[in-house]
C-alpha cells in the first residue's frame, strides 16, 4: 500500500520536476546558443590583441555604468535600461550603440533573474505569458526601425527627452501609495508599447508596463517578478535584431555592462532592504533628469 502511495507521489510530482528544469533549461540555453553563434560569426574581432586594447578609460566608464544600472534595477524593481541609455547618451554613445549593448546585456541580468523568481515561486504565469509575445513583437519592431530605418543622431535628443519622462515615472511610482487594484485590461497594447518603446529609446519595459500594473494595485511583488521574466524574452528578442542588422557595435559598451551587471547583483541584493527607496527613487530620477538635460544642451 505504502509502496503504491509512493509511485502516486512520484508520478504526480515529475511532471511539475520537468517544468522546473524546462523554465532553467530555456535561458541556459538561448544565451549558449547565442554565444555559440556570436563567435563563429565574429571570432576575427574577439582576439587577444583586440580585448586588450578595448580594456581602456572607456571600458572602465561602461563597467561602472553597468554596476551603478544593476545596484538601481536591484533595489526600485525598474530603471536598468533609463539608467544605462541616460549615462551612455551623456558620453557620447550613439542611441543604436547604447540600445543594443543595454538589450544584450539584460539577456544575461534578466536570464538570471527569471530563473531566480520562478525558483521562489514569485511568477505569475498568467501574466508572463499575456506580456511575453505582444512584448517581443513590440521589441522586434523598433529594434528594426532603430537599426535599419531611424538615423539615431536625429533622434537623441527624442530620446533624451524620453528618458526624462521616464525618470518622472520612475519618481511618480517610488512615492506613491498603494492603490486598490483594478481590472487589468488591454494587456497586449501595454506589453508591445512597451517593448517598442524599450527598443527605440534603450529602456522603459519596467517603467511602462510595471508602474501601470502596479498603479492599477496589482500585487508589487509578483508584478515586479512576473514583468522581469518576460523582459528576458523582451531583451533577447531585440538584442537579436540589433545583432542581425547591425553585427556587433560597441563591444566594449556590451562586456562593460555585463561585468558590471554579474558584479553588482549580489551587492543590489544585499541592499535591497538596507537603502530607503523613497529617497532612493527621488536621487535616481533627478540625476536621470540631469543627464538627459546635459545631453540636450550638447546636441543644441
Amino acid at each position: 500500500m505504502e509502496t503504491k502511495n509512493l509511485q502516486r507521489t512520484t508520478q504526480q510530482q515529475s511532471p511539475e520536476k520537468g517544468q522546473n528544469h524546462l523554465w532553467y533549461a530555456i535561458p541556459i540555453l538561448l544565451l549558449a546558443g547565442m554565444l555559440v553563434i556570436l563567435y563563429y560569426n565574429y571570432q576575427d574581432a574577439f582576439t587577444y590583441e583586440n580585448f586588450k586594447e578595448g580594456f581602456d578609460r572607456n571600458f572602465l566608464i561602461y563597467l561602472c555604468i553597468g554596476v551603478f544600472a544593476q545596484l538601481v534595477d536591484g533595489t526600485l524593481g525598474m530603471g536598468y535600461g533609463a539608467t544605462c541609455t541616460s549615462f551612455l547618451l551623456a558620453f557620447g554613445v550613439s542611441p543604436a550603440v547604447s540600445s543594443m549593448g543595454v538589450h544584450v546585456a539584460e539577456m544575461f541580468t534578466t536570464g538570471a533573474s527569471a530563473m531566480s523568481h520562478y525558483r521562489f515561486k514569485n511568477i505569475n504565469k498568467k501574466l508572463v505569458l499575456n506580456l511575453l509575445i505582444p512584448g517581443v513583437i513590440g521589441s522586434i519592431f523598433g529594434a528594426y526601425l532603430l537599426s535599419d530605418v531611424i538615423d539615431g543622431n536625429v533622434i537623441k535628443p527624442y530620446i533624451a527627452v524620453y528618458m526624462i519622462i521616464l525618470a518622472i515615472i520612475i519618481i511618480i511610482k517610488g512615492l506613491r501609495k498603494k492603490k486598490v487594484k483594478k481590472k487589468s485590461k488591454n494587456l497586449g497594447i501595454l506589453a508591445s508599447f512597451g517593448g517598442f518603446m524599450d527598443s527605440v529609446g534603450g529602456g522603459g519595459w519596467g517603467p511602462i508596463v510595471t508602474s501601470t500594473l502596479v498603479g492599477r494595485g496589482r500585487d508589487p511583488k509578483y508584478t515586479i517578478a512576473s514583468v522581469n521574466t518576460a523582459e528576458f524574452a523582451v531583451s533577447f528578442a531585440s538584442g537579436i535584431t540589433f545583432i542581425l542588422f547591425e553585427g556587433i557595435l560597441g563591444w566594449q559598451v556590451i562586456v562593460g555592462l555585463v561585468i558590471g551587471g554579474v558584479v553588482a547583483a549580489p551587492i543590489s541584493a544585499i541592499l535591497i532592504n538596507k537603502i530607503p527607496r523613497k529617497p532612493m527613487t527621488v536621487i535616481v530620477g533627478v540625476l536621470l533628469i540631469l543627464l538627459s538635460l546635459r545631453t540636450l544642451v550638447k546636441f543644441f
